[in-house]
């Protein structure tokens, strides 16, 4: 029954009347339902290849785990087993890291920077001096070196070649005198060694120094904000997570990299499902398309429908006769969209046609990535679609009044 009823329906797409203008209209709505699903992959893809782009650039600045306070903003260094940690399955490297706010001067320029002390290992734990456009990465704890995100240094107009240093001001923990301001204010010097780039609002506020420099500045002696660990290749973090949340105990909150920015993660899903959401919606209001040519076509073929009642066809096979013609139709366009969209994101991986028109930006083409599970989604969208909208129309059009001669 299910070959005849896709024989007859194929017949009938395929007929010579099918050139007439209910053969058109099929195109059309072919079509229609085509341009929607290559979307939907596309954009699929563009939001992927956005979402790698700043996993790669987060990972060369955010360890595979940090461990910090559950309370408070620093810890006694005393309080973390280092022996223990740097033993333990699964970790690489470790690196001491210590974060407050500064007030940042350079050649009578100010602004507020967002200090990040590190250990001199840290350049081991992640791939900092990838990110390093101009200058070096020397924040070994021998000399008082800085390294600068993009944005401060335009902002302050550092540049490494120059021979002036930077001023800190933190301010003293404690009592403040109004008689003598300055003298609750701590001062630091640093000489800016080199820039880095990442994103705007990373390099725009981030001031790496040495850990040791750090703890003087804000009066941390022998404290720390965070340890930044290394997982060693072949490792699974969340493994090394649980190993190392037994080590330090429950007054620390062991975080992965993904989890010390969850909510961007978390927003970047949302925004990459909602723009699915709207190709969606957008999908079936052109798969409305199907109901007129499926409308027209039952209404060309009233007779054909009464002689094959008249034969011994029953309801059900008349209807999915038509069913399968509504899904045929769907599916060549879908189909078809769904392979150009594919088509598009391979040529756009490999030769990059697209560009972004930005020149400060960090890639020069839109990037994109194909997802099994993406495609997959897609295919069932439009299937599911394609496929109620057919049976509601012929369900619809096609009743047992109409078999009768």
């Amino acid at each position: 029954m299910r070959s005849l009823s896709l024989f007859l329906a194929r017949r009938l797409l395929l007929s010579r009347k099918s050139h007439s203008v209910i053969g058109v209209i099929a195109r059309i709505s072919a079509i229609a339902v085509g341009v929607p699903v290559a979307a939907m992959v596309i954009l699929l893809a563009v939001f992927n290849g956005f979402e790698g782009l700043v996993r790669a650039m987060y990972h060369d600045f955010d360890p595979d785990i940090l461990i910090s306070p559950r309370t408070g903003k620093v810890f006694d260094t005393a309080r973390v087993d280092t022996t223990t940690l740097a033993s333990s399955a699964g970790v690489a490297t470790w690196s001491w890291v210590l974060e407050e706010n500064a007030l940042a001067e350079y050649r009578g320029n100010q602004q507020t920077v967002l200090v990040r002390g590190v250990g001199d290992r840290y350049d081991r734990v992640v791939p900092i001096g990838s990110m390093v456009r101009e200058g070096e990465y020397t924040l070994d704890g021998d000399f008082d070196d800085a390294l600068v995100g993009q944005g401060i240094a335009y902002e302050l107009g550092i540049r490494t070649r120059f021979s002036d240093t930077l001023t800190l001001y933190a301010p003293r923990r404690g009592t403040f005198s109004a008689l003598l301001p300055v003298a609750g204010y701590a001062m630091g010097v640093l000489r800016p060694t080199g820039i880095f780039v990442l994103d705007a609002d990373t390099d725009g506020k981030y001031l790496l120094v040495p850990f040791g420099f750090a703890q003087r500045l804000f009066d941390y002696e022998g404290r720390a904000s965070a340890v930044a660990v290394r997982v060693a290749p072949g490792s699974d973090p969340e493994r090394v997570k649980e190993q190392l949340e037994e080590l330090v105990g429950s007054d620390f909150k062991v975080e992965t990299r993904y989890e010390q920015k969850a909510s961007m993660y978390r927003l970047m899903r949302y925004e990459k499902w909602g723009i699915f959401f709207i190709a969606a919606m957008v999908l079936l209001i052109a798969s409305c398309s199907i109901v007129g040519s499926l409308a027209m076509l039952i209404l060309d073929k009233r007779a054909d429908i009464r002689i094959l009642a008249a034969m011994g066809a029953p309801l059900p096979l008349i209807r999915r006769i038509f069913v399968h013609e509504g899904l045929l139709i769907g599916g060549i366009g879908g189909i078809g969209g769904f392979l150009l969209g594919v088509v598009f994101c391979l040529l756009q991986q490999h030769f990059g046609w697209i560009r972004i028109p930005a020149e400060t930006f960090l890639v020069e083409s839109y990037p994109v990535e194909l997802r099994i599970a993406d495609l997959f989604v897609t295919v069932a969208t439009f299937a599911a679609v394609c496929y109620f909208i057919t049976k509601f129309t012929v369900a619809k059009m096609i009743t047992r009044a109409d078999m009768c001669l």
